[in-house]
């Protein structure tokens, strides 16, 4: 029998209040429809620069949601494993922000 073989992030998670999830959900909602704005833009060949506009808000948009989930696992799971010992959490801390950084 061949062996399932799953990916680090498949086997964690992350609790969240249902007031957090909600927040996070609702932040993805709003840069989903800016995302379809855009493609109604590009559709109906509006102005590049118009739409160059958008991008950069959906841009700032997804930074601010990165900057808040990233704030949230720090205070919860990186402390949480920090204090278990599970040091490792720290490099994948640095591997995850120098992702966010490109």
């Amino acid at each position: 029998m061949e062996k399932k073989q799953h990916c680090a992030c498949c086997e964690k998670h992350t609790m969240r209040t249902e007031e957090e999830r909600t927040k996070l959900i609702h932040r993805l909602n709003r840069i989903e429809g800016q995302i379809r704005g855009i493609r109604k833009m590009v559709e109906q060949n509006a102005y590049c620069n118009d739409i160059l506009i958008q991008s950069a808000a959906v841009n700032a948009a997804v930074n601010a949601f990165n900057k808040d989930l990233i704030a949230s696992h720090i205070r919860s799971c990186v402390v949480r494993d920090l204090r278990e010992g599970k040091d490792e959490v720290i490099d994948e801390l640095v591997a995850t922000m120098q992702k966010l950084m490109k």
